[in-house]
């Protein structure tokens, strides 16, 4: 113990007098432990961030979409899925149908459904491209959305294709301004429509601004602009969330029917449970971080090699210390230790300093994120600190091991020739 005390007192003392050198070389290491505390919080904002948002959709629902045949289950198929439809392939098999049918299922509560379409909306000579959101009546008991004044659109004017509309309040204020918009008219798809409520603000949900959003009753998007009978999407309201995942079997097993599918494999929807989701958002988030810090091991093994170099010099500089102190008793270990020592206070310094700039450019991109309207969490998990200090430590040992191992076999005579 009285060995570790004296050669931690050595290496204080030994760094103390090359300030200027010590700092430099710890700025590698700064900048590494830095990033790794930033891609930790700002790993944690984004899930925070994504999870808030898909809450925001309700957390006793289960969503039932449209997805390409590939043949494949898990990954792989979610995956090429993805790649035909952005490519441009279009499933066209769920129907309102399907959202009658599972309507039926004992812990379904009702459901609505979902289709995206743009267009041009006109009042007076005020001209904007809009997103039309096409739902039914029962989104307004499922979603978290809420009618600011008028009212939504009800099931009758769904069925009978009425020509009726609700305003997202964004583009509300784009095309009336401070006006009150009920009971006017806006053109859409060259035929008019009657304005009958204006939602509350709700702003951005992943890629969807809700504010910018004209709803309009399924079937009149289907039958009067679109010209299609199918849906993007099923979103379930389930009674009892303890059964999810059974409830989540049942509507594949009554899609599969209606849809004339007997291979899994095969599905053209995928059904999906908030568990799932959230699970499938942990995993993604899980991987990135992992690539991220991956990619910042790499400036550490840069700044390690820096360490490793500056202390080959301050070995070479010290030669004649070095003989010295074996001459009069030092052993291989006492050398090794010292030098080890005074290589891993280098780093821990630079991994210390490095979390202190970390958790303020961690902090920075909170307030940053939060100006922009952003609910993201200012956080920075435990094992951020764990990580950060524990890479300090390992490559300051790892760096310091073969400058230390020279310094340790010299051979006494030799190196005090070099006073």
């Amino acid at each position: 113990m009285q060995s570790i005390i004296q050669s931690i007192k050595l290496a204080v003392t030994s760094l103390r007098a090359n300030l200027a050198r010590t700092s430099l070389t710890t700025l590698g290491i700064v900048i590494g432990i830095a990033t790794v505390i930033v891609v930790f919080s700002a790993g944690a904002g984004i899930q925070s961030l994504i999870l808030g948002q898909i809450e925001t959709f309700g957390t006793n629902i289960i969503e039932t979409e449209v997805k390409v045949p590939t043949g494949k289950t898990g990954a792989a198929a979610a995956s090429q899925s993805g790649v035909a439809m952005a490519q441009g392939v279009q499933i066209t098999t769920l129907t309102l149908k399907d959202m009658d049918s599972i309507d039926k299922l004992p812990n379904i509560k009702e459901s609505y459904a979902g289709i995206l379409n743009q267009d041009e909306a006109s009042y007076e000579n005020q001209f904007h491209k809009v997103s039309l959101l096409g739902t039914n009546a029962s989104y307004m008991d499922i979603d978290k959305s809420q009618i600011d004044y008028g009212r939504f659109f009800t099931d009758d004017e769904d069925k009978s294709l009425a020509q009726v509309v609700v305003l997202g309040s964004g583009i509300k204020e784009k095309l009336f301004g401070d006006s009150n918009p009920l009971g006017k008219k806006i053109r859409l798809h060259k035929s008019k429509f009657t304005i009958v409520g204006v939602m509350k603000p709700r702003g951005a949900a992943g890629f969807m601004n809700f504010d910018d959003y004209i709803y309009i009753p399924i079937r009149t998007l289907q039958k009067k602009i679109m010209g299609i009978n199918h849906v993007l999407y099923i979103v379930s309201e389930v009674k009892d969330m303890s059964i999810a995942d059974e409830t989540a079997d049942d509507i594949r097993a009554v899609l599969r029917e209606n849809h004339h599918i007997t291979d899994p494999a095969k599905d053209d929807f995928r059904v999906s449970t908030m568990t799932e989701m959230m699970n499938t958002l942990n995993t993604v988030m899980n991987a990135i971080t992992l690539l991220l810090l991956a990619i910042v091991a790499i400036s550490l093994v840069v700044g390690g090699v820096g360490i490793m170099n500056v202390m080959y010099v301050v070995v070479t500089e010290r030669t004649a210390e070095i003989g010295l102190r074996k001459a009069v008793g030092a052993k291989y270990a006492d050398i090794m230790l010292q030098f080890l020592i005074e290589s891993v206070i280098v780093t821990v310094i630079g991994g210390v300093i490095g979390i202190f700039f970390g958790i303020l450019f961690s902090f920075l991109i909170s307030y940053g994120a939060n100006s922009y309207g952003l609910d993201w969490q200012f956080s920075i998990p435990l094992r951020a600190f764990v990580v950060a200090l524990g890479f300090s430590a390992v490559f300051g040992i790892l760096f310091g091991i073969y400058p230390a191992r020279k310094a340790a076999k010299m051979d006494p005579i030799e190196a005090l020739r070099n006073e």
